[in-house]
This record gives structure tokens, C-alpha cells and sequence, in this order.
């Protein structure tokens, strides 16, 4: 008969049909908001924002606007051009400061900068230090959520990493510090793509509102979300498993997903209701819905002409010796940029990337149909399915980034002091 040894002092016998129970297990702390990979991005970005703010400080230096100038313009002089004259008046003075009909046709620009604006100089007095925090927080969240976008594309591979730097060295990537929307439209359109491709669709919807306050792209946004909510329900349905009795269109996964789905369906109206409500603003003040679409036609020649026309009209303006050399170069970026744009839209089909097409296709019917084309090369930044690409890419054949970078670090400081000059638009 086996001997048990004796229980040691202090503690008592354990029974031999007793159950042994695991000591309790401490719960894993929380994930933080910001992973190591976002960190490097916002290192990244800031690096890139030292960049901007060097030649800006070296464009006031060595491109005054008299060539005799003994003194530099002010500091904040390089980001006060442009279309930051127009989101300053309507932030300070609102739309119809003179009443309607009168004025610089401001109501073209969509109120999300100016409202955001308006709340920061509450606390920042200064109206361009103002502008350009809101574009440095902005472009920050959309530096974070363009490499997560990537990173679901191919995870682990650095691509995020390099999506956002293609995006902050790109040919336009100054219009990101200045005060422009470009910024504040992508603070809300890359997180609400993000939440949507985790199914997050009251997320989504919420910021892609946000994003329809900034830009008439919002619009477009909210389309291509409803086009991959459409595709989740198509992908969910025919990966189902049924029997042979069971239609497949009665079958669902789990109770209450039928409810759920609708509710999420219903939520996707949201990122249009901004763009009613300044429709709806504007026929009050001016009797006319479409008040913003007719200022732009006033002020830039977006009257509607079919695409081929307006390819027309820009090469002649690009070529033919019509226009200032300045005016020129911009209209041959332009027409670059839609060449680009008709390209990765072809990819996008081909791979049937239908939200991303279907997004990326209303931006250039909208631009490719004015007059002439006009700020083509600046919507490039909005084009977030470009800048994945080309990180993916770049992943696979190493090559790519480094041709990329050589092409554009030249024409990015070559537009950034073009812009920071005052010599933009000729």
C-alpha cells in the first residue's frame, strides 16, 4: 500500500478527487490607439511637414515677389494663396456678406473647412496659424488611415508605410499643409473607407457626412459606399452554404442579420444629407439649389461640355501658345493627371474594383466634363486607390519606389515653390 506523504505545515491536505483550478488569468491590457506602425507614419509625416515648412521658409528668401526686395515676405506669406482667400472670407464674413448675387462667387467652396475653421479661431486667433492646424491635425489622421488601408491589402509588408509617403512626396502634397479642404476632406473619407471595410457602417456613414460638408467628392465617397455594402451582401450570399431544398436567397446566417443588414442600409443615407442641407441653404438665401455649381461657372468656367470637348479645349490651352507659359504648364498637368486617372480606372475594372472604380469615375466625369480642365492634378490627392496601388506595387517589384520618388521629389519642390511664390495659376 503506497504511503502519501504528509501534507506540509501550514496548509491543508488536498483530496485526491479534488479538482485542481487554474489560478485566474489577468485580462490582456487594452490595444492602443496607435500602433507601432502608426507611429513611424506620423514620424514620417512630420519629417515631410519640416520639409514644407523649410522651402516655404526658403521661398521667402530667394522668390520675393519684387526681385529688388531687401526684406522677406511674412513668415505665414507662402500658404496665403489662392483658394485660402476664399475659405477666410467665408469663415470670417459667411457667404453673402454683401447679399446675394454679390461678392467673389465664395458659395462655390462646400462650408466643412470654414465651419472647422471658424471653431478654431475661437481658441487660435490668428486666422492662418488657425488653417494651417487644422490641415497639420487633418493630414495626420489621413497619413494614419491611408497606411491602414494598405496594410489590409497586404499585411505586414511595409505597404502602409509607403502609401502614405507616395501621398506626402507627392507632385501637389503641398496643398495638403496649406489651408486648403484636400486635408480635412481625407481626415474624414480615409477613416470612414476604413470603418466601412470593417463593416462599420454607422462609422462610415458618420464620417463620410463629415466628408460631404468639405467637397462635392463626398458625394462621390457616398457612392462608392453604397456599391461595397452591395458587394458585401452579394460576397456573404454566395459563400453561404445551403442545401439543395433551401433557396439561396432565404437563407440567413444567423438570427436578426436580416434586420441588421437593413439598419446598416439605412444608415448609409447619411453622407447625403449635408449636401441637401447647403442646397437647401443656399435656395434660401438665393432662390437657386444649384447656387454653388453656378458660381463655379462664373468664376471658373465649369460649364458643363462633353469629355471630349474638354480634352479639346485644355490641349489647345496647354499647346497652342494661347496662354501664359504658366497657365500652360498647369493645363499639361491637368491633362497628365486625367491620363493617370483613365489609367488606374482601367486597373480598377479590370481587377473589379467596383467601389474604388465607381468613386474614382465620378471624380473624373465631374472634372473631365468643364469647360476646360482645371485642378485635375490637385484631385490626385484625393485618389487614395493610386496611392495603395503603388505602395503594393512597389512591395513587389522594389524598383517602383525608387523610380517613383526620383520622378516626383523634383516636381513636388518645383509646384511647392510655385504655390508658396504666388505663381501658381501663371
Amino acid at each position: 500500500m503506497p504511503i502519501s506523504a504528509p501534507p506540509s505545515p501550514g496548509h491543508a491536505p488536498v483530496r485526491a478527487d479534488s479538482a485542481v483550478r487554474p489560478a485566474p488569468v489577468a485580462a490582456p491590457p487594452p490595444a492602443p490607439r496607435l500602433r507601432p506602425a502608426d507611429r513611424e507614419v506620423l514620424w514620417l509625416y512630420l519629417l515631410t511637414r519640416v520639409a514644407v515648412w523649410t522651402t516655404a521658409y526658403c521661398t521667402r528668401w530667394l522668390f520675393p515677389a519684387s526681385g529688388d526686395a531687401r526684406v522677406p515676405a511674412p513668415v505665414l506669406a507662402p500658404f496665403e494663396h489662392w483658394d485660402w482667400g476664399h475659405f477666410l472670407n467665408i469663415a470670417r464674413d459667411g457667404y453673402f456678406p454683401e447679399g446675394p448675387g454679390e461678392g467673389d462667387n465664395r458659395e462655390a467652396f462646400f462650408p466643412g473647412l470654414p465651419l472647422v475653421l471658424r471653431a478654431v479661431h475661437v481658441l487660435i486667433p490668428h486666422w492662418t496659424v488657425a488653417g494651417l492646424l487644422v490641415s497639420l491635425v487633418a493630414g495626420a489622421v489621413a497619413a494614419v488611415a491611408l497606411a491602414r488601408i494598405a496594410e489590409l491589402h497586404l499585411p505586414g509588408s511595409g505597404a502602409g508605410r509607403r502609401a502614405a509617403l507616395f501621398l506626402l512626396v507627392s507632385p501637389c502634397a503641398v496643398f495638403l499643409a496649406a489651408g486648403y479642404s484636400e486635408a480635412l476632406f481625407l481626415a474624414f473619407a480615409l477613416p470612414a473607407w476604413l470603418a466601412a471595410r470593417r463593416q462599420r457602417w454607422l462609422l462610415a456613414s458618420v464620417l463620410a457626412a463629415g466628408a460631404t460638408t468639405v467637397r462635392i467628392s463626398g458625394p462621390f465617397l457616398a457612392a462608392a459606399l453604397v456599391v461595397l455594402f452591395l458587394t458585401t451582401l452579394t460576397t456573404r450570399t454566395t459563400r453561404t452554404p445551403r442545401t439543395p431544398r433551401t433557396p439561396l436567397t432565404t437563407l440567413p446566417t444567423r438570427q436578426g442579420e436580416g434586420t441588421s443588414r437593413k439598419r446598416d442600409a439605412a444608415w448609409l443615407v447619411l453622407p447625403g444629407l449635408p449636401a441637401l442641407l447647403y442646397f437647401w441653404y443656399l435656395y434660401g438665401r438665393t432662390g437657386d439649389p444649384m447656387a454653388w455649381k453656378h458660381a463655379q461657372e462664373r468664376g471658373w468656367y465649369r460649364h458643363f461640355r462633353a469629355p471630349w470637348e474638354a480634352w479639346s479645349q485644355t490641349w489647345h490651352e496647354a499647346f497652342d501658345r494661347t496662354q501664359a507659359t504658366g497657365y500652360a504648364a498647369q493645363f499639361q498637368a491637368d491633362l497628365l493627371a486625367m491620363v493617370l486617372g483613365l489609367l488606374l480606372l482601367g486597373v480598377l475594372v479590370v481587377r473589379r474594383r467596383w467601389p474604388e472604380a465607381v468613386y474614382l469615375a465620378l471624380t473624373l466625369w465631374a472634372l473631365g466634363t468643364s469647360y476646360w480642365y482645371m485642378s485635375v492634378a490637385r484631385s490626385t490627392l484625393l485618389w487614395w486607390p493610386l496611392w495603395v496601388g503603388l505602395a503594393v506595387w512597389s512591395v513587389r517589384r522594389r524598383w517602383v519606389a525608387i523610380a517613383y520618388l526620383c520622378l516626383v521629389a523634383p516636381l513636388s519642390t518645383v509646384l511647392a515653390v510655385t504655390f508658396m511664390s504666388g505663381r501658381w495659376a501663371g
